[in-house]
């Protein structure tokens, strides 16, 4: 249990009567990404490593830290948190039990040494006590989430971190207008796995939050655009 795993950060239980993100719309994601938790590392691969790779740099990570991801998906950023970060603490966390589950399995096999752990928590109540890490890492949640749910992830986020410590978040990018058309059709389609742009306003949120924006970075991979932001508490 992730309590166990975490006692050197220590870790507070999730409380039953919290768990309750929005029933229809969260149920709908966690289970399509449960059924996709095989296939979805092809899409990481092809369209989100290359602005994985920019936020890990520009967030400075060094060995030695503890450091979170929040929405680990399909485990290709969780894995690079780990490849750098040997020595310290990884943990990951994410809505669908298969993501986290695949995410944690294939971590432990490829450095079965490094200190890491993954669970299946709902973003809007990290189950960490305040100050516990030094980065944060987000990447293509607040997608998926109603303003006033990103606001509450991005104040657990912020609680959770240390004083200085920094937040690097990865959102798709509104600067190509062919891709915004098409990806407005696929999220009408399917809002519960494409979910809808907010890079535009994803800045003011993070501000609101107490995090003030440091560095930013735009990235294309394959004509999928994306934004890198660094914000520090």
């Amino acid at each position: 249990m992730i309590n166990t795993l975490l006692k050197s950060i220590e870790a507070v239980p999730l409380e039953a009567s919290r768990d309750c993100l929005p029933r229809s719309f969260a149920a709908r994601t966690r289970r399509i990404y449960d059924l996709l938790a095989g296939f979805y590392p092809l899409s990481t691969y092809l369209f989100h490593s290359s602005a994985h790779r920019c936020a890990v740099e520009v967030a400075g990570v060094r060995d030695g830290m503890r450091v979170l991801e929040v929405a680990t998906g399909s485990g290709e950023m969780f894995r690079r948190l780990v490849r750098v970060n040997r020595q310290g603490k990884t943990l990951g966390l994410d809505i669908s039990p298969n993501m986290a589950a695949r995410t944690l399995r294939h971590v432990r096999a490829k450095f079965p040494d490094s200190w890491t752990a993954c669970q299946a928590v709902d973003a809007r109540f990290l189950p960490f006590r305040s100050s516990s890490f030094d980065v944060a890492f987000c990447c293509y949640l607040f997608e998926l989430l109603g303003g006033d749910d990103i606001m509450r992830a991005l104040e657990e986020i912020h609680r959770v971190l240390r004083p200085g410590g920094s937040l690097a978040v990865v959102c798709i990018g509104q600067n190509a207008e062919f891709f915004n058309r098409l990806y407005r059709v696929a999220g009408s389609i399917a809002p519960a796995f494409w979910g809808r742009q907010i890079e535009e306003r994803l800045p003011v949120w993070i501000e609101a939050s107490d995090f003030r924006i440091v560095r930013e970075r735009h990235i294309r991979q394959n004509g999928y655009p994306s934004r890198v932001l660094l914000a520090r508490k």
